[in-house]
């Protein structure tokens, strides 16, 4: 299996902007990631470093200069 990792950098001080960075990138990942009311998907995961984050529904859980933010969506299938 191979998977390809996307990095990149996005300035901000919560999940919220950082991924509105990620979004004038990359306008087809919102509906990807957030509903139609904002909030993440219940099939996708974020984590700021090594925790994930509390907030699904505005984002707003911190991210610090050098935090790292990950960005998982599941996958299914046969």
């Amino acid at each position: 299996m191979h998977l390809d990792v996307v990095e990149r950098s996005y300035p901000g001080e919560t999940v919220a902007a950082v991924l509105a960075g990620a979004f004038a990138d990359f306008p087809k990942l919102r509906g990807y990631l957030l509903d139609d009311q904002d909030r993440l998907r219940k099939h996708v995961t974020i984590f700021v470093n090594s925790a994930t984050i509390r907030d699904r529904n505005t984002l707003s859980d911190r991210v610090a200069a050098g935090d790292e933010v990950f960005v998982f969506q599941a996958l299914s299938g046969g």
